[in-house]
Parts: C-alpha cells; structure tokens; sequence
C-alpha cells in the first residue's frame, strides 16, 4: 500500500488559451464599429490683440451682417426674428445673395471675374453664430448645417447656371474656385454668451 501522498494532477497547458484570448480581442476589434467624431471645418480668425477689445462685428456694415442666435432653450433667433430651424437655410440664401437689391441686405457689389465675366455679388456679406453658454451642441449642429447647406445650394445652383449644367461636385477644381470667389462661405462664430431662455 503505496504512503499517503496527494495525488498529482496534471497541469492545464494555458499557452492555446492565451492564442484564443488574443483571436478573440481582434475579432471585437475588427467587427465593433465605433463613433467618430465629426468636426466643422472653420478657418479661425487671427489672434486679437491683447490691447484691442472692440467686437470685430463692430466693423462690419448692420447691412452686411447675418446674426443667428442660439438661446438655452435651442431656440433661434435671426436678424431680430424668431424663426424654426426649417426656415433657416432660405432666409440665409436670400440674405447672401440679395436678389432685390434690398437696402436691408448687403450690399451689391459688380466686378469682372475671369472666366465668369461680369458678376453681381454680396461680397462683403457675413454671417454670425452666436449661441448660449447651455445651447445644446445638437441644436448648435442644427444650426451649422443649414448654414453650410444654404452655400451648397447656392453654388449648385450657380455652377448649372455658368457651366452647362453640372452641378458644383462636377466642375474642376479651377472652376469650383470661381464659384467659391462668388459664394465665399463666410460664417463667424463669436463666442458663447448667457442669453438665458428668452432671447
């Protein structure tokens, strides 16, 4: 009858386990799809200087600017109006291009361009995004899309005018530029303030 000793177990060999974990961690890293974050291009002004404490938009003709404000509550009000998000992008395209040559709107300026010829244009115009300190980004978001899409719009339109047709994403990238000279995206954004919920 063999001592009492404990009986041997033999050991698990953990080196497959370690290839398993591992194939495991690139499967999820492969499959998962993750969130990315979308930014909005924006070229920043330069830096003011330390003694200079006057609004920029002070410079700026009352004609010649578009203000959009964003309240707490997400609410928008533009050039004094209240208005929904929905009616945005068309008052936004009748401010940059002053079709009547409106005194309320900027101001018309005609110039030879090469390659378009003569060309009306509000040159000069600016659009200001002010939002409140708790606007929500979505609603901020909201805001800069219809922006953006208001000059797409307008250069779509443009470009099927002078160039038989196509649309913007089909010129090349000399004429893309002649349309973007008469469409310049111009959109400032000051920085955020407390407007509170009434505006």
């Amino acid at each position: 009858m063999a001592k009492g000793g404990k009986k041997k177990v033999p050991a698990l060999n953990a080196s497959s386990m370690a290839d398993i974990s591992f194939l495991l961690l690139i499967f999820f890293l492969v499959t998962t799809s993750m969130d990315v974050n979308q930014g909005l291009a924006r070229r920043l002004p330069a830096p003011v200087p330390p003694d200079q404490k006057e609004d920029v938009s002070k410079e700026i003709k009352e004609r010649n600017l578009f203000v959009v404000k964003i309240n707490s509550l997400n609410q928008l009000l533009v050039q004094g109006e209240e208005i929904n998000i929905k009616q945005l992008r068309e008052k936004t395209k009748e401010f940059i291009v002053n079709p009547n040559n409106d005194p309320n709107l900027p101001e018309l300026f005609t110039e030879e361009i090469e390659g378009l010829g003569e060309v009306t244009y509000t040159k000069a115009h600016v659009i200001s995004v002010q939002n409140d300190v708790d606007t929500q980004y979505q609603a901020y978001l909201d805001v800069q899309n219809e922006l953006v899409a208001a000059y797409n719009e307008l250069r779509n339109e443009y470009a099927k005018q002078k160039f038989n047709g196509r649309t913007f994403n089909e010129l090349d990238e000399e004429e893309q530029k002649l349309v973007q000279k008469v469409y310049p995206q111009k959109i400032s954004e000051a920085e955020p303030k407390n407007y509170g919920g009434n505006k």
